[in-house]
């Protein structure tokens, strides 16, 4: 099982069954996601910073490439509730 660890957050990492929703991961381990749209891939505001293992997550779809045009948001970062995660990763948030 793919596992999500933290930069700076005392947060233990979490472990999630394969293509897991990053979003959705992240909340189910009480961990505060940024967002207006609920995750339906409108704000942008669940940005997370992607450490190491950008590899091991999902390809950007157009909805996420979209979000990250528009909102000038680096190539580092990735749209939490458009990532699925496919293996070990390590993430920031600004808001953590």
């Amino acid at each position: 099982m793919p596992r999500i660890s933290f930069k700076k957050n005392n947060h233990a990492p979490i472990e999630v069954p394969l293509n897991t929703n990053l979003m959705k991961a992240l909340l189910q381990a009480d961990l505060p996601v940024a967002s207006s749209c609920d995750g339906d891939g409108v704000c942008a505001k669940c940005k997370i910073i992607i450490v190491e293992g950008a590899e091991n997550l999902s390809r950007e779809n157009a909805t996420e490439i979209f979000l990250k045009e528009s909102n000038n948001i680096p190539p580092q970062a990735r749209i939490s509730c458009q990532t699925g995660v496919l293996g070990d990763i390590v993430i920031d948030a600004t808001y953590w």
